[in-house]
């Protein structure tokens, strides 16, 4: 069995047509998603790019890894999925965004096809500020917005062209080793400079914004309040500004879906389709203005909550309301490989999750942040509807998505939900000691810095 893994950088879950919204076109990600198990709440392991990436592909949460921030280096004891599929016999191929760090770039996989760019490779595993006084040095990552070219749009471009070559050599030979072919892709992660033509399908001018692109700052939690001054947040752009930015973000997801496309339609129309597994995901979201933030690094559900479909070539479909995390990946793969998932692993294979439903969605997934904007550490865990967000030495938020989406009314400090936090603050503790690895990241990261 074939696979193929796309993997995009900062799709919220919530900004596809697929699901739900009323406003960004994405119609081969939709159909993708009608054609495969569509998991309605899935979210990522750490709000953040390296430390997402390298938990996923090692089926590992973060703290177990040590992969506390941006600046991680892959430890080799860990095995990734290059390194479980070789056994399986498969060609594991590398194209385009890893954001790998140090000077191993394949980390058990057997080649590249094209590397990250250069300026996301560094070769040491640099620690983040994390004082009171740390700070980002401007917010550009709302600012700079609207439609122009940019090197990430022909980065893109340049992994769908050998992604692409790549399927078409496989789909006319008759070398039948099995391939695990992983295309990472830049967008929609910011700068927000999108393709005019795809800027062109969103005015500005009548875009709905959030209700609380504007929040006030004293009004938030204090955790929140941090964590807007550390990303130059706490003070909202202009309203003109926030419109061309969300137009931006917008319009660069259209233009990932197009580059999709051609990578679907290679399998589409090629004998690879009876034996080639599709898998599309991101490493996090994009708060995208939802209380008045831009970019992640919190646990809000634009943050967190990522898209992930799974198509089979068996045609199996359906929509998956049960929560499930980026750490379920590589169990789903070495099931599709045919190999024995290792009992130590956190996470579960997709396509039993998939196929045994349970009627209630009970099952918990965790996340976990030690970078700049929160001082100490942050830890969310969700099960069924209802997500606590552990902050170590401040008070904790509690939301029920289900009832409260935008997670506007906190109720951690009301006393009819005083069980439920004291439960899923129970069920957090189960997976680590929070005050501990608190501690370690900070360890590590004096130490890295000396």
């Amino acid at each position: 069995m074939n696979i193929v893994f796309l993997f995009s950088d900062e799709h919220a879950g919530a900004v596809m047509g697929n699901s739900g919204h009323p406003v960004v076109q994405t119609p081969h990600l939709d159909r993708l998603a009608e054609q495969s198990y569509a998991f309605d709440n899935a979210y990522c392991n750490y709000p953040i790019c390296t430390p997402s990436r390298l938990s996923m592909l090692t089926g590992r949460y973060p703290h177990q890894i040590e992969a506390w921030d941006l600046g991680a280096i892959a430890d080799r004891r860990y095995e990734t999925w290059g390194d479980h599929l070789a056994k399986a016999g498969y060609e594991t191929v590398l194209c385009g965004r890893t954001h790998f760090n140090g000077a191993d770039r394949l980390l058990g996989f057997s080649y590249r096809l094209l590397e990250d760019l250069h300026r996301w490779r560094h070769t040491t595993g640099r620690p983040p500020r994390r004082g009171p006084d740390a700070r980002r040095g401007s917010n550009s990552h709302v600012t700079e917005c609207g439609p122009g070219d940019h090197e990430h749009t022909r980065y893109d471009r340049k992994v769908t062209d050998l992604a692409v070559d790549f399927l078409r050599e496989k789909a006319a030979s008759s070398d039948e080793k099995p391939f695990l072919l992983y295309c990472g892709f830049m967008h929609p992660h910011f700068p927000l400079i999108a393709p005019p033509e795809f800027y062109a399908l969103y005015d500005p001018d009548t875009l709905e914004l959030p209700d609380t692109w504007n929040e006030r700052l004293e009004s938030q939690h204090p955790i929140i309040q941090h964590h807007r001054w550390a990303w130059r947040n706490d003070i909202p752009p202009p309203e003109a500004t926030v419109r061309c930015a969300l137009a931006a973000y917008y319009a660069l997801v259209s233009a990932l879906d197009a580059q999709i496309s051609r990578i679907l339609e290679a399998i589409d129309t090629s004998p690879l389709l009876e034996n080639t597994v599709v898998i599309y995901t991101s490493d996090h979201g994009e708060m995208a203005g939802h209380h008045g933030i831009w970019q992640k690094q919190c646990f809000y559900e634009p943050a967190v909550r990522v898209p992930l479909m799974l198509r089979l070539p068996s045609g199996e479909t359906g929509r998956v309301a049960q929560n499930v995390s980026l750490v379920d990946v590589l169990p789903t793969l070495l099931e599709a490989a045919g190999l024995e998932i290792p009992s130590d692993l956190p996470g579960d294979s997709l396509l039993e999750i998939a196929r045994n439903q349970p009627g209630e969605t009970t099952r918990a997934v965790f996340s976990e942040y030690h970078h700049m904007g929160m001082l100490n550490a942050g830890f969310m865990l969700k099960r069924g509807d209802y997500k606590l967000c552990h902050y170590v030495g401040s008070e904790p938020q509690l939301f029920n998505v289900d009832i409260d989406p935008l997670e506007n009314d906190d109720l951690a400090s009301k006393p009819e939900y005083a069980a439920r936090r004291s439960e899923l603050e129970t069920a957090l503790r189960a997976v680590l000691d929070p005050e501990r690895e608190d501690a370690r990241a900070k360890e590590n990261q004096r130490i890295r810095r000396l």
